[in-house]
């Protein structure tokens, strides 16, 4: 009994990664009906641990479930890229004044090779240069020495993906380009010089330009 149980849990799991990265990735876009046998045969399981990881994908907010188990991706909505911009308009400058406090040299390491494999965002991104992009912030999260605050940021990226991927259907100035790269650079450059009143300041500045802060504008105008 135990190991087909097992045996489920982890097929759900699985099945919760993969989905998950499809929605995130835009396969599965936002509003759409998820059809759950074609979905659970391209998985190769049944639609049990699939309906266990929709279920979980219900609590990320990323999936919606009726009382039919009808299930779609949940839709994008400018009530949620707002919440999403004024969360990290705070949160994102707090871990980025605490990762020039705290800093380690190994820290300090990670963010300026992550820096260095940053590649400007434009069109339909690849999952790499989004990618990339993502772990340029997550060096500096990790660097506030922060747990509960990375963990944060880091649902929160998730859920803001989406709205990046919405914002660049719009394409971007090389001016845009080039100011996001000037402040990726300062961003390193106070972190590294243990200032964090100017690495809360640039950050603050860079998510009120963001991709997500474009996408809440975008989906505000449209509604």
């Amino acid at each position: 009994m135990d190991d087909p149980n097992g045996a489920r849990a982890t097929k759900a799991e699985v099945a919760y990664g993969l989905v998950r990265e499809q929605i995130l990735r835009g396969d599965l876009a936002p509003g759409c009906v998820i059809q759950q046998g074609q979905l659970a045969r391209d998985l190769g399981i049944s639609t049990t641990p699939l309906r266990e990881a929709l279920r979980r994908l219900m609590s990320d907010g990323l999936v919606e479930l009726d009382a039919h188990r009808d299930a779609r991706v949940s839709a994008l909505t400018a009530e949620e890229a707002r919440d999403l911009v004024e969360l990290r308009r705070s949160l994102d400058p707090l871990a980025a004044g605490l990762a020039a406090e705290r800093r380690t040299r190994a820290d300090l390491e990670t963010i300026r090779a992550t820096a260095a494999e940053l590649t400007p965002l434009r069109g339909d991104p690849k999952a790499e240069e989004l990618g990339s992009h993502r772990r340029f912030h997550h060096a500096i999260y990790s660097a506030s020495q922060n747990d509960l605050l990375v963990q944060t940021l880091d649902g929160l990226w998730d859920k803001a993906d989406r709205y990046r991927r919405l914002a660049l259907t719009v394409d971007r100035s090389q001016a845009d380009l080039d100011r996001t790269h000037a402040e990726h650079q300062a961003l390193v450059d106070a972190i590294a010089a243990g200032d964090a009143e100017t690495a809360a300041a640039v950050m603050r500045d860079h998510v009120d330009a963001s991709l997500g802060a474009r996408a809440a504008t975008r989906l505000g105008t449209s509604s």
